[in-house]
C-alpha cells in the first residue's frame, strides 16, 4: 500500500478564527498526531481538509 503524503506545505500558522493551519488546514491536534496515524486515518484527515478548503472558499466568495 502506498504511503499517504503529509498535507504540510511549510506555512505553519494557526488561524485564530478557525483553529486550522493556514498552510494545510489541519488542526493542531491533527498535526501533532499525523505521524502516529495509520493510512486510513490519514486519508480521513485529507477528506476533512478538502471539506475545510471548500468551506473556506465558499466563505471568501460570499465576503466579496
Amino acid at each position: 500500500m502506498q504511503a499517504v503524503p503529509s498535507p504540510c506545505i511549510d506555512v505553519c500558522r494557526i488561524d485564530a478564527g478557525t483553529g486550522w493551519c493556514e498552510g494545510c488546514s489541519r488542526t493542531i491536534e491533527e498535526i501533532a498526531q499525523w505521524s502516529a496515524l495509520d493510512a486510513d486515518a490519514k486519508r480521513r484527515v485529507w477528506d476533512l481538509l478538502l471539506q475545510r478548503r471548500a468551506q473556506a472558499m465558499a466563505i471568501s466568495k460570499g465576503a466579496r
